[in-house]
């Protein structure tokens, strides 16, 4: 009788343990799609029948990437990472965040999430207000080149989200080290105002709450796409928009197919640069930059200038143009802080509705009411 009772025990262990531990498969097993992306290119969020546990994939998630994904296996109800998987798994949702980005605390913002940051870069130059209110309990990681990992380790992360711009992100060797998961948010890389703000949605699912992501990025979509069709039908001008001002002997322009360009477009405008160089800003001499001024009917984006003065310090053959003379020049410095940081580059990502509306506002003045949120006019 003895004999029999343990044979039984000994039989009945594996199958405790698979109830406690559901095996995940393989990555094959994840074709089941969890959310397509309206706008945005670069993140998809897969499940598998049956599971509750998602794989979040990022493509390319640097400037000049080619066939790399970053991937994070969100594990629930006691999944495990799928068989031969290397990328990194997040147990649940992640309560404790540490963000290597102003945009990545704008998009935790917008779900109502902030209070799951636990470290930031840079302190100083975040606008968030929830932020700086609660910033004595909030680590400051310190700067690319420069990380604090002790800060970083202390702080006890669920997760890190890292951003690449030439390449892998330079903390992720160190967070393998550590032992603390990391993923990509892409957000910088697309060219859509929308794709931008839809990398709520990847952000809410490892927070636990894509329905919230999902409502709130379709919400920012409706206000967009209603501001741009009442912009469409009411304007009969596209006057001509240059942007950005000389970077040492080089003037960087955007693409024709870029962030910038298709908010200038929405919002009625006409970007004077052409050409469609994809992701990347092109480098022009100053004197195309000038031809290019001299056309333009309006001049946006001045970098850190607070001035026509010092505008005219900085550009001064410029002076002679006619949207110089005309004062026709306007920057996106109006919520910038004392040290330096732009809630432009922050909240503006979950905002595009605001920036489309300050725009418009700027090149059609006559059909809008609206104030500037994000834009002034130098003087």
């Amino acid at each position: 009788m003895k004999k029999t009772l343990i044979s039984i025990l000994i039989c009945a262990i594996p199958v405790i343990i698979q109830s406690c531990h559901n095996t995940s498969g393989t990555l094959s097993d994840y074709t089941e799609i969890r959310y397509t992306p309206a706008e945005a290119s670069g993140f998809s969020i897969l499940g598998k029948e049956g599971s509750e546990s998602t794989l979040l994939t990022v493509s390319n998630p640097w400037q000049g990437a080619d066939s790399i994904a970053s991937q994070l296996f969100i594990a629930r109800s006691g999944d495990e990472a799928p068989l031969a998987f290397k990328g990194q798994v997040l147990d649940g949702e992640a309560r404790r965040i540490v963000t290597t980005s102003s945009t990545h605390i704008a998009l935790l913002d917008a779900l109502g999430a902030t209070d799951r940051i636990v470290g930031v870069s840079g302190m100083n130059y975040i606008s968030n207000p929830k932020i700086q209110k609660h910033r004595d309990e909030i680590a400051d990681i310190g700067y690319e080149g420069h990380f604090d990992y002790e800060a970083i380790l202390s702080s006890d992360p669920d997760l890190v989200l890292l951003y690449g711009v030439g390449g892998e992100s330079p903390m992720e060797g160190k967070l393998r080290e550590l032992g603390i998961p990391f993923i990509y948010i892409g957000d910088y890389l697309e060219d859509s105002p929308l794709g931008k703000a839809e990398w709520i949605v990847p952000v809410a699912e490892i927070i636990g709450d894509r329905k919230t992501g999902e409502e709130t990025f379709s919400a920012i979509s409706d206000r967009y796409n209603t501001l741009k069709k009442k912009v469409a039908d009411s304007v009969t001008d596209t006057p001509s928009v240059m942007l950005n001002v000389p970077y040492g002997d080089s003037w960087f322009m955007p693409s024709a197919s870029s962030y910038m360009a298709r908010l200038i477009s929405d919002a009625g405008g006409n970007y004077i640069y052409n050409k469609d160089t994809g992701n990347i800003s092109a480098p022009i001499d100053l004197e195309e930059a000038y031809r290019l001024v001299s056309d333009a009917d309006f001049w946006i984006n001045v970098d850190q200038t607070a001035s026509l003065s010092q505008l005219a310090a900085k550009c001064p053959k410029f002076t002679d143009t006619r949207v110089f003379r005309n004062g026709y020049i306007y920057n996106n410095t109006l919520r910038a802080n004392p040290a330096g940081g732009n809630d432009f580059f922050e909240s503006g990502i979950t905002h595009p509705d605001i920036i489309l509306r300050d725009l418009a506002h700027i090149f059609h003045p006559e059909s809008s009411d609206s104030t500037l949120y994000y834009y002034k006019k130098l003087n």
